[in-house]
C-alpha cells in the first residue's frame, strides 16, 4: 500500500503527525508526505516527498490530510483528477471534511488496513471566464463554491445571472455563491443557504447580502450551465475557488458548471453524512429529544 500525506498544522499538533507516521511504518506502508509539510516537521527518519499535482500518479492507494477543512480543499488542488481517495483527520475546529478526529488516528488506520471503509464521490464545479485569467488557466476548479464578490469597496455589484442561457434575474448583493453539495455546509450555509445531501445532484445559488429583499437560495439540478456577469461602481471584483481567490474585470463573462471528474473522500464506517450534521451542527441538541 501508498499513502501520500499532506497538512498544515500548529507546532503542537506535531505529535498526532508522529502517531501517524508510526502506524504506517508498524504496517509497512510506503508513505510519501508533501515536501513543505515534511520540512516543517523535522523528522529523525526520512521520507520520500511530493511537490505538485505531476508528481502523484495511479499508484498511490489514499491521500491523507492532516489540518482542517481548507487543508482538505487544498489537497484536491494535488489530487484532481487522478481518483486518488482522500481522508482528513482533523486539527481544526469544525471539520465537515476532514471527518476523523486527531485522537483516533491509530483505530482509523486500522480500519484502512481492514478495508472497513467505503469510497464516496463529490462533485465539483468549474469555471471559464471570457477575459484572460492565468490564475484560472489551470486550477479552474473548486469543490465547494464558486463566489463572486464585491472588491475594495462598501458599495453593492450587480450580479446578472443565466441558467442555460435563461435570464434568471440581476442580484443586487455583496456577491453570489455557486455552491455544491459538499460545500452547502460551508459560506453558502452562512448566507443562509440551505444544506444539501452530498448525494444529490444539486447545485444551489447563495446571494450574499442582497438588497433584493425578495432574493432566495435557489437549488437547481448540477447539469445546469450557469452564467454571470458582474458590474458595480468598482471596475474589478473578486472570484473564488474554495479559498483561492482572483480579480476579475467589470462585464467578465464567467461561465460555470459541473466539472467533468469528480474527488472520491474516505467514509470510515459509522461516519455518515448526518452524524456529521449532529456532531458539528449540534442537530438533536435540543433538550426535549
Amino acid at each position: 500500500m501508498k499513502l501520500g500525506i499532506y497538512g498544515y498544522i500548529k507546532s503542537e499538533a506535531t505529535e498526532y503527525v508522529e502517531i501517524l507516521l508510526e502506524c504506517l511504518d508498524s504496517y509497512n506502508i510506503e508513505t510519501v508526505i508533501e515536501n513543505n509539510f515534511y520540512k516543517s516537521l523535522n523528522l529523525k527518519k526520512t521520507y520520500h516527498t511530493f511537490s505538485e499535482h505531476s508528481d502523484l500518479n495511479s499508484s498511490y492507494d489514499l491521500l491523507f490530510t492532516l489540518g482542517g477543512d481548507g487543508t482538505f480543499l487544498r489537497a484536491v488542488t494535488f489530487v484532481r483528477d487522478l481518483n486518488i481517495p482522500i481522508l482528513g483527520i482533523n486539527m481544526g475546529r469544525l471539520g465537515f471534511l476532514a471527518t476523523i478526529q486527531k485522537e483516533n488516528i491509530r483505530s482509523s488506520i486500522k480500519s484502512i488496513i481492514d478495508k472497513d471503509f467505503s469510497i464516496k464521490e463529490r462533485s465539483l464545479l468549474t469555471v471559464k471566464v471570457s477575459k484572460k485569467n492565468i490564475d484560472l488557466e489551470e486550477i479552474n476548479f473548486a469543490l465547494n463554491e464558486i463566489t463572486v464578490a464585491r472588491r475594495n469597496t462598501t458599495s453593492m455589484i450587480t450580479v446578472k445571472t443565466y441558467l442555460d442561457d435563461e435570464y434568471l434575474t440581476s442580484y443586487w448583493a455583496d456577491g453570489l455563491i455557486v455552491a455544491t453539495p459538499t460545500g452547502s455546509t460551508g459560506y453558502s450555509l452562512s448566507c443562509g443557504g440551505p444544506v444539501i445531501n452530498p448525494r444529490a445532484k444539486s447545485l444551489v445559488l447563495t446571494p450574499i447580502a442582497p438588497h433584493n429583499l425578495n432574493a432566495r437560495p435557489l437549488v437547481i439540478p448540477d447539469d445546469i450551465e450557469i452564467k454571470l456577469m458582474v458590474t458595480g461602481r468598482e471596475k474589478q471584483a473578486l472570484i473564488s475557488l474554495d479559498s483561492r481567490i482572483s480579480v476579475i474585470d467589470d462585464e467578465t463573462e464567467i461561465l460555470i458548471k459541473k466539472a467533468p471528474f469528480t474527488i472520491k473522500i474516505v467514509q470510515l464506517k459509522g461516519q455518515t453524512f448526518y452524524k456529521t450534521l449532529r456532531e458539528k451542527l449540534l442537530w438533536g441538541e435540543d433538550k426535549r429529544n
